[in-house]
């Protein structure tokens, strides 16, 4: 019989590329990691790592060993729910995870909602940004997250998680309110070629969809100030710095002389639910997503 530890660790080599990695992230020295799974490989009779460099990878015998590893753990998900009684009432500990914003708006009125309507209920969230909440899906730390899509992410064919589109995040055009664009209704980005700009840090998930878009209008940006916060770039905005692309879900403090403006032309960023597969029929988590679900149709009117 397979070890399931032992498979499980496996899994976190593949999860996060090495072993040293995934050992942290496991809480072993790489060495006990190491050995965790050459004791399955001698249990299987197969290889399961080979040399890479000064690394190693999986061999085919261990991608397909994982094949039934993933699917072992989305059925253990499903066992879980149904040896607890088949109540369907939400109750115990649901944990949630998301980036700043995605909690500012989505997470933070999902808690306080289940909260009332459901006693038995105890939720708790933790910012995460995209990568960590896989991370925290993965190790078992969270139930569900809100996670931006990005090319980084798991492949939606991924068995391990259960990804599933929430909403479109349109970006806004921001001015200082007295840039002539303030005034404007609607504004073409393409109208903006010969602005300053304020934009994202290049590790930002948003830094592609800002330059995907000006590009798509013809021009590539006069880049005179990065932030990585949304609070920052809209001080920096405010005092005339630039201009600047921001999801309509960011919060801008009120007080500040800025202006949002439709834009023609900018992207939206799609927003996803992730789970682990086989977790979405819990009672907990599909409240939650049915709420997530209804909040969503409102969250950028």
């Amino acid at each position: 019989m397979i070890d399931l530890r032992r498979l499980h660790v496996l899994r976190a080599v593949d999860h996060y590329g090495t072993v040293t990695a995934a050992a942290r992230a496991l809480h072993f020295t790489p060495s006990a990691a190491s050995q965790q799974i050459r004791q399955l490989a001698r249990e299987l009779g197969v290889v399961l790592l080979e040399p890479q460099g000064r690394g190693v990878r999986l061999t085919p015998a261990a991608r397909g060993l994982l094949a039934h590893a993933d699917a072992i753990e989305a059925r253990w998900e499903q066992a879980e729910h149904e040896l607890r009684g088949g109540d369907d009432q939400p109750a115990g500990l649901l944990r949630l995870s998301g980036f700043a914003v995605a909690i500012s708006n989505l997470l933070a009125p999902l808690a306080a909602t289940l909260s009332a309507r459901h006693p038995r209920l105890t939720v708790r969230i933790q910012e995460a940004e995209v990568p960590e909440s896989f991370n925290l899906l993965f190790e078992g730390e969270v139930d569900l997250a809100i996670v931006e899509a990005t090319p980084e992410n798991p492949s939606r064919g991924d068995e391990r998680f259960d990804q599933q589109p929430l909403m479109d995040d349109p970006f806004d055009l921001v001015v200082a309110d007295k840039h002539p664009f303030a005034a404007r209704d609607r504004v073409q980005l393409a109208e903006c070629v010969t602005e300053d700009w304020v934009v994202p840090l290049p590790t930002c998930p948003c830094w592609p969809h800002v330059v995907a878009a000006c590009s798509a209008a013809g021009f590539t940006p006069n880049v005179v100030h990065r932030a990585e916060e949304w609070n920052a770039t809209a001080h920096l905005v405010a005092h005339g710095l630039g201009v600047a692309l921001v999801p309509r879900l960011a919060l801008i403090p009120p007080h500040l002389p800025v202006t949002r403006v439709a834009c023609a032309g900018t992207p939206h960023r799609k927003l996803l639910t992730c789970t682990r597969n086989g977790a979405r029929q819990r009672p907990a988590v599909a409240a939650a997503l049915e709420e997530l679900r209804a909040n969503a149709l409102t969250a950028v009117a």
